[in-house]
């Protein structure tokens, strides 16, 4: 597979028995369907995220990408509980992308996350 931003090789990287792929040059990470929630749950899994979380904004940048495995114009999420988090996900595969260091942010929900997810459910 192709990284979906750089158009690098992806590098396979296991962590407790799940695979994922890293880009060897932006090292965004993709994730096949829900295993960045699986990883989310095991203790020290950030540690796949080595990337540089300023390089990583730079190519958040690019928001129109295609799937590196149904090769569909994938979609720009914010996740619920972190709204400064943008991912892309794939609509037929439900694989996801995440940029340099946000899946270390996506791990580390914080006081400051949770108060801005309340008020924003609030002016709901």
């Amino acid at each position: 597979m192709e990284c979906p931003k750089c158009h690098s090789e992806f590098k396979a990287i296991k962590y407790e028995g799940i695979e994922v792929d890293r880009c060897i040059k932006c090292e965004g990470i993709w994730f096949d369907v829900l295993e960045h929630e699986e990883l989310k749950k095991i203790k020290g899994s950030e540690s796949i995220d080595s990337g540089d979380p300023e390089k990583g904004k730079e190519y958040n940048k690019i928001d129109k990408i295609d799937c590196p495995k149904c090769k569909t114009q994938m979609i720009r999420m914010t996740d619920l509980n972190q709204s400064h988090i943008w991912y892309e996900k794939c609509s037929i595969c439900n694989g996801v992308f995440f940029d340099a260091g946000e899946f270390k942010d996506f791990k580390k929900y914080t006081l400051s996350d949770f108060i801005k997810s309340f008020i924003t459910k609030e002016r709901k």
